[in-house]
């Protein structure tokens, strides 16, 4: 799991040509500004503009949302539960994601003036008032969506997770090397506007499996599996390559593995902001997550592959 080791301002150099700024202060100015934002009590929008929205919705969304936008193939796009993905973030952050990933079989396919009209229509559709003028994108980092939080899920029904399956280095080249790698990537690679992979025949379904969630989706998923394999890392019970106890209950393994989520969860929101550029720090950030444990854990008693009998060894 470690990245290509180039430098700060090597990366940098190579990254001279990168996404703009804009997208950046756009999505992560969202606690600092909440409260100077606008708000969208004040009718933000216009009732023309939703209907045209509206229309551009038929034609483009519904089949995936729904024509009460209540989720079908994908998610719901009212309510609380959707709002709360956008909790006091700048709207630019809402219409930024509409343009740049719906629909979702053609990504980029929308105009920045229809991703507007649809966050309009979306806006009026969760009952936000109109107002007399149009939302415009120069007004889009101005105004701010409502603080608001997803109801806790109810517990019970037994929370432990089963006995693992595998093995740790199992594990972590199963979920977490080729997760991590997605991610490492991108320090040289801009996800945007990829072209297609071609599938060789004879018909290979791993070669195809890479076609269906390409570029910038397949790093949202990279970034959302590293943050769940959490529990994995944490599982009880779970043994090393060697045979030995994986270290599951030492503290720095916990809070390595708390670091891996924190980096992880940054890396999803720069990922849903499609910001190429923040992925210079993620990836270091990730680096130090990953080998802060792989020092202590992994690079003992063996090279990598072997079964190491000094691996797992509590220091």
């Amino acid at each position: 799991m470690r990245s290509v080791p180039l430098g700060q301002s090597a990366v940098r150099y190579a990254l001279g040509a990168t996404v703009c700024a804009f997208v950046i202060a756009t999505a992560f100015s969202i606690s600092g500004n909440a409260q100077q934002l606008r708000p969208l009590s004040e009718g933000v929008y216009s009732a023309e503009q939703a209907a045209r929205g509206q229309v551009l919705y038929a034609a483009e969304c519904e089949s995936c949302h729904g024509a009460d936008m209540e989720g079908t193939i994908g998610p719901p796009l009212v309510g609380d539960v959707f709002l709360s993905h956008y909790s006091e973030a700048p709207l630019a952050m809402l219409v930024n994601k509409v343009a740049q990933t719906m629909p979702f079989n053609t990504p980029g396919s929308l105009s920045q003036a229809q991703a507007i009209d649809l966050t309009a229509y979306t806006l009026q559709f969760n009952e936000f008032p109109e107002g007399q003028a149009e939302l415009t994108d120069s007004a889009l980092a101005q105004i701010g969506l409502p603080a608001t939080q997803m109801a806790a899920a109810p517990t019970g029904g037994g929370g432990s997770l089963p006995p693992p399956e595998g093995n740790l280095a199992e594990l972590m080249r199963g979920i977490a090397f080729p997760n991590a790698n997605i991610i490492f990537n991108l320090q040289i690679k801009n996800p945007t506007g990829q072209p297609p992979i071609e599938v060789a025949m004879p018909f290979d379904y791993a070669q195809w499996g890479s076609t269906i969630y390409p570029g910038w989706l397949a790093v949202d998923q990279a970034t959302i599996a590293l943050t769940e394999t959490a529990a994995l890392l944490l599982t009880p019970e779970r043994l090393c390559q060697n045979g030995k106890r994986a270290p599951v209950e030492q503290a720095d393994w916990i809070q390595a593995v708390a670091d891996m989520v924190e980096v992880s969860q940054e890396a999803h929101q720069a990922s849903r902001a499609r910001n190429f550029d923040a992925f210079v720090d993620i990836s270091e950030k990730l680096n130090e997550a990953c080998d802060s444990c792989h020092r202590v854990y992994r690079d003992t008693g063996g090279s990598e592959g072997s079964i190491g009998g000094d691996r797992c060894v509590i220091p």
